[in-house]
């Protein structure tokens, strides 16, 4: 057996100071990055993608554990406890992330059987995740990401990169993809291939789909897909929430995750039914843990924000770590008269030359509205909460604002 798919291994941790703020960012990025491999290494069916979840989440494991030591070190005082109390939430949240996501790759890893269904939906689950181990005769192997420009010139972006024990998981300009690295990219199906074939130097192959043809067993996995994207707007909205502290935004967290769970409700009784039509009902066991983990993943966004929910002062040190992860979230003051205004959003892609993604729009006398999964036209007053590289973030400001 792989190593990876039996117990955790028992490493032995000692106490380093090291800063509470770099691990919450590592910690963070690993969440973010375990939602997309899991559900990728389930959509794909691949066992290599399942292997890395597993590998990060022992990852995680020794950062919130590193995490812990760091808070416990830092209490001298009753006011200390109180204000440290909600990180410890913060970094419960993010192994509970981690937990789920090893349960979800493990449903390919123990073959539990997944319908077909999984895969028919997979364009509009998610972008395309791909894992490669770098050829030595790459054209890509030794040279920078900023000199291969893969993103600008193809949509593909590298979101990771493991060294042998060593992930990168915030690659920038200057990171080296080195021969034999193992790359993960994210990016649009029409071009990822391209890009996978010229780094590995083998064939991509595109998943086969077949029909499913079990009108109940559609709805289950409509259901999953849209509480998957749920779960991931919920931790969004949490960490945004902790960045601005605000009250609104934790409130809509606890709103995301009261619609999840009734979610996850309906999808168990669909789920039911369409073992009545399955030649080999066993096949579903997986896609009820993929529906348990996904629950799972939404009640984590509360942990993150109960600080904010409880009136708690935001720790200085938490905001300092959401503000300085790999993708970041940002707020956003649409001008009337920007080129924003008037733009059309589409599934939260607003219709702009820019690689961010509007995940809420907070309008005066509105509320919020939540943009996942619907479409909007901005206006000017509104306030955006979007998310993306740092670089894009810079360049989408601009766009919000009246142009001299």
């Amino acid at each position: 057996m792989d190593p990876l798919e039996g117990e955790t291994s028992s490493v032995s941790i000692e106490y380093e100071p090291v800063s509470v703020k770099d691990v919450l960012v590592e910690m963070k990025d690993t969440a973010e990055l375990l939602i997309d491999l899991s559900y990728s290494a389930v959509l794909h069916r691949n066992a290599d993608l399942a292997r890395e979840v597993l590998r990060l989440e022992e990852r995680m494991d020794v950062l919130k554990l590193r995490a812990r030591m760091s808070l416990m070190m830092a209490v001298r005082k009753p006011a200390d406890a109180e204000e440290l109390a909600p990180v410890l939430g913060i970094v419960a949240a993010a192994d509970e992330i981690s937990d789920a996501a090893g349960d979800i790759a493990k449903i390919v890893l123990e073959e539990m059987g997944l319908p077909e269904a999984m895969r028919a939906a997979l364009p509009e689950a998610a972008e395309t995740l791909v894992r490669g181990v770098v050829d030595p005769d790459s054209v890509y192997a030794d040279r920078t990401l900023q000199d291969i420009d893969l993103e600008s010139e193809t949509g593909v972006r590298v979101i990771a990169l493991r060294r042998g024990d060593e992930w990168l998981l915030n690659p920038g300009p200057n990171t080296t993809v080195k021969s034999d690295d193992v790359a993960l990219l994210r990016g649009p199906d029409p071009s990822i291939g391209d890009v996978c074939e010229v780094l590995t130097g083998d064939v991509y192959e595109s998943p086969s789909v077949d029909d499913p043809g079990i009108p109940d067993l559609e709805r289950a996995v409509d259901t999953i897909i849209h509480m998957k994207n749920l779960s991931e707007l919920a931790v969004d909205l949490a960490y945004s929430s902790v960045l601005f502290d605000s009250a609104e935004l934790a409130e809509e967290v606890r709103n995301l995750e009261v619609e999840v769970d009734a979610m996850q409700s309906r999808f168990e009784a669909w789920t039911l039914r369409a073992a009545a039509d399955a030649d080999d009902p066993v096949v579903l066991r997986g896609l009820i843990r993929l529906g348990t983990s996904t629950e799972a993943i939404s009640d984590a966004a509360i942990n993150i924000s109960e600080g904010v929910l409880r009136d708690i002062d935001v720790h200085p040190v938490v905001q300092l770590a959401v503000q300085e992860s790999d993708e970041i979230i940002t707020r956003v003051e649409v001008a009337p008269g920007s080129d924003l205004d008037g733009i059309a959003v589409t599934g939260g892609v607003p219709d702009v030359e820019s690689t961010m993604s509007v995940i809420a729009i907070r309008r005066p006398g509105e509320g919020w509205l939540l943009v996942t999964d619907a479409d909007a036209e901005l206006q000017g007053g509104d306030v955006l909460i979007s998310k993306g590289t740092r670089t894009s973030a810079a360049a989408f400001e601009e766009l919000a604002q009246v142009q001299p």
